[in-house]
């Protein structure tokens, strides 16, 4: 099996429970807006949480492609929402970006969302879509190439796992990470 290159010190072959973990501390830019990402969760086509549980829809096709693309979906018909496929094309796991401390493009997500606590600004996932001006259209792109860009994380982040939010139907896996102590998270641990 040929492995995928590395992007950002990861290998979005690995299962997406390992993927979530290290994205935590990874500068997230999608057109130059961004920051450090403080929370992820993820998911797999075994997890009856996941939109791949049931197989490959319109809708969700991107996740079954292949691994460092987007796959960007609506939530409640309201909020998109960016998540990083894994695993190999075909298998349909990904990573929800959950929260990122802003770092880069302040004042672009500050008009984006109406307004100026920085706390507030990327402390969920249709929030963080809403900053950084993430939309359908940017489902299936290659992570590795614009408007995304992807920076290693510093070394020794202390990260943080839990359940996760929202979650009723589906395994009791501790699939929530994030960065402790961080004040960006979308609800603490």
């Amino acid at each position: 099996m040929t492995r995928s290159p590395l992007l950002a010190g990861i290998d979005f072959r690995a299962p997406s429970h390992e993927v979530a973990r290290q994205l935590v501390g990874v500068l997230l830019l999608v057109d130059g807006v961004g920051g450090r990402i403080v929370e992820t969760e993820a998911y797999d086509r075994d997890d009856a949480a996941s939109h791949s549980y049931s197989g490959p829809t319109e809708r969700n096709g991107a996740m079954f492609g292949a691994p460092g693309h987007a796959y960007v979906y609506r939530s409640y018909g309201i909020h998109w929402c960016l998540n990083f496929v894994c695993r190999e094309a075909g298998h349909g796991a990904g990573v929800l970006i959950r929260a990122l401390e802003p770092l880069a493009g302040l004042a672009q997500m500050r008009a984006r969302r109406g307004l100026d606590a920085e706390r507030l600004l990327c402390s969920g996932p249709g929030k963080l879509c809403q900053a950084l001006a993430v939309s359908r259209a940017h489902n299936g792109m290659a992570l590795a190439l614009p408007p995304f860009a992807l920076a290693a994380a510093a070394p020794g982040a202390a990260v943080v796992a839990g359940p996760r939010i929202g979650i009723s139907k589906a395994m009791a896996v501790p699939w929530r990470f994030g960065l402790a102590g961080s004040r960006f998270l979308s609800r603490p641990f």
